[in-house]
Formats: structure tokens, sequence, C-alpha cells
């Protein structure tokens, strides 16, 4: 179907190819495509309808015989960030999620860093500082952190010691494995009475930037296994809120999240479900 209007980052590797691209910080043009990414996904994948997303992902829902169907609306797509008030302060969040009647029950901080590797985790007592804030005002918040690191090579020209993730020999630096090991201690907050400054999902994800393969995730760190992988935090964020509020509140019809039309135009356009499957990079939430 030629014409048809397809978002720009429906795949994640589309959106970072731009953190890789985009060198100009300021504006935040090089992560807000990451954070349009997830917004789609969180229709998409997770099943939340798109008017409850900030930023509002292009997607409206058309309800027809009580199926709901997904379309494509590029008119709809913004770019703002949700001001949440927190126990302290109220922070501007990347991508939320709130309910009507509700309020907010996801919230995504999503950062991107492409160099000075050793000053990581002086990134950390903002990081606790935030969850704690927002946890104190919403127990039952569930908030991630997504980081994004440039996958730099050792050998590219210009390229400063400090802004080398990747050794000659294919090893992450220690700089961000010391990062890493920080970080899983911020992870995994399951229940509302747990530590405030935990997050409920943490993600740490290298992207490489050489022209050959810039935009893709750099597979070998994390480790598959590692609670911080890319998989892992869509999936935890997820069954963690299913836990938090369709499974303790079953009779509020709103907090259950949405199975979509197999038939939405938004998903036959991708053609057959394997190919949509392929096209995505994730699976969508089906009926």
């Amino acid at each position: 179907m030629p014409d048809v209007w397809l978002p720009s980052y429906l795949r994640l590797d589309a959106a970072l190819a731009q953190f890789i691209a985009v060198l100009e910080t300021q504006g935040q043009q090089h992560i807000k495509p990451l954070h349009q990414h997830i917004a789609i996904r969180l229709v998409i994948e997770a099943g939340f309808r798109p008017e409850e997303i900030t930023p509002h992902p292009p997607l409206v829902v058309e309800t027809r015989g009580g199926r709901n169907r997904l379309v494509f609306d590029r008119s709809v797509q913004r770019d703002n960030e949700q001001t949440v008030l927190g126990g302290l302060k109220t922070k501007d969040i990347d991508v939320v999620v709130a309910k009507p009647g509700i309020g907010p029950v996801i919230a995504i901080s999503v950062k991107g860093t492409g160099g000075a590797f050793r000053n990581l985790t002086n990134r950390m007592e903002e990081a606790i500082g935030d969850s704690t804030n927002l946890h104190i005002m919403y127990p039952g918040l569930v908030y991630a952190f997504l980081h994004v690191l440039k996958a730099h090579r050792a050998g590219a020209p210009g390229l400063a010691p400090n802004d080398i993730a990747v050794s000659s020999e294919g090893e992450v630096v220690q700089a961000i494995r010391r990062y890493h090991d920080v970080l899983l201690g911020l992870a995994g907050r399951r229940f509302v009475r747990d530590d405030l400054t935990r997050y409920e999902a943490v993600c740490l994800a290298l992207v490489n930037s050489d022209p050959a393969t810039a935009g893709s995730v750099f597979q070998p760190f994390p480790p598959a296994d590692s609670p911080l992988s890319l998989r892992a935090f869509f999936d935890t964020m997820y069954r963690t809120y299913d836990l938090r509020f369709p499974y303790l509140a079953a009779s509020v019809a709103s907090l259950k999240r949405v199975e979509w039309d197999e038939a939405s135009p938004a998903l036959t356009c991708l053609g057959s479900e394997p190919e949509m499957r392929s096209r995505l990079g994730y699976t969508p939430r089906l009926g």
C-alpha cells in the first residue's frame, strides 16, 4: 500500500540512528525520536490508548462493534513532555502514561550520552533524586530509566580517550561496566512499599556509531540476561503495571491494557503477522 503514511520511528533502530547522527544536543533533537518510538510502542505493543500518552503518538483508535482499531494519523503527533507533580518539586518527564481519574501510571526518563564516560556515575545523584521525588507523591507509579550511550570504538578518528566506549578488542570500557553495576542497584522496585529511590525498570543500551552499523544496538553488552537489557526493560514495565493497576482494580475497565483488532489499518499495512513483527521489531498486542 504505497500511499499509506508510516511514522519515521516505528522501529527502535530508526530512532537510535538519529541519536547517532544528530550531533547538536540543544533542544533534545538527538533524543526526541527515541521518545516518539517509545510512545508508539506503548500503544502498539503495550496496549495503552494514544490519548493517554505524552508525547501523543501519531495514532488514533477507532472503535467499531466493540473492536479497537489503530490508525496512523500524523496530525495528532506531538513532541511535548508531561509535567508531573513530585513530592519535592515538579518534574518534566520524557514519556508518561496517565489514566483519567487515576493520574500518571507509567513514566519513562530517557537520557543520552555521547562521551566523557568516566563521568557517568556523576548522574546517579540526579537519577536517585528523580525517582525519590516522584515516588513520594506517587508510590504506585511505574517509573523507568532508559540510558543510551554512543558505542564509540577505539581507533575512530578524532576520538578523545574518555569518549571511547569499546576497546580495539571489542571490550566495553571499565567506566561503563562500573556504571552498569551501579545501575543494577537502582533497578527492580516491585511493590509500592519498597525503597522509593529505586526504579521499577532500568535499561542501559550501547548504540553502534560506526557508519556500517550506526543505530543498531551493541549486543555483547549488557549481556542478554542482564536486568538492564532492552527486552527486560519493556517486559518489566508492562508486568509491573499489570501487577499494580488492573490486577488490584479488576473492576476498573480503563486500567486494562487494550488488545488491538488484527484488522487495524495501522497494522495491516505492514503485511502479514510475521512481516508485521519483523518490520516493527516487537510484537503488537492483538486481540
